[in-house]
């Protein structure tokens, strides 16, 4: 099988179901953007698990019935309460530097930040999926959280913002 269609060259594509929707719309935008943070965690490596649930997020955005794990969130809080126990108590915004993996981490926590921000865009979302919601917003602070920690066994003193 070719991995071109051609079926897309009008600027239309198929979600589950083959219904046809433009590549403009709201939900293949928000599908676009979590695509790209799991492609980026895919770079920073170590986080499969993360990038199996950002694929269940984006078939459930395609019309599937398929569910997060039930702990999938829960998984991530706990795992931020033990990491930042261990972590210098934040007084100040943090410059987003360090190691090349906890540059990484930051910077692919802006792309969720960002593919949050089209997730709310969704009509519905909230009400029909708002574990989704839940999962992304608790995902960025798990880089971020992650990336701190990173910066700290490898003793990368913090930079901070002071105005």
């Amino acid at each position: 099988m070719s991995v071109y269609t051609k079926k897309g060259d009008k600027g239309k594509t198929s979600v589950l179901g083959g219904k046809r929707i433009s590549k403009n719309s709201k939900v293949i935008n928000a599908i676009g953007a979590i695509d790209e943070l799991n492609s980026y965690i895919g770079i920073i490596g170590r986080l499969e698990s993360i990038q199996k649930n950002l694929f269940t997020i984006n078939s459930i955005l395609a019309g599937s019935d398929l569910k997060l794990p039930p702990n999938a969130t829960k998984k991530m809080e706990i795992e931020i309460d033990k990491t930042e126990g261990k972590l210098p108590v934040l007084k100040n915004f943090i410059i987003y530097s360090g190691t090349s993996r906890a540059k990484r981490l930051f910077f692919a926590r802006s792309i969720c930040r960002r593919a949050e921000r089209i997730l709310v865009c969704l009509p519905n979302i909230q009400k029909n999926n708002p574990e989704i919601l839940k999962f992304i917003n608790r995902l960025s602070d798990y880089l971020f959280t992650m990336a701190r920690s990173e910066n700290y066994s490898k003793k990368i003193k913090e930079l901070t913002w002071n105005q």
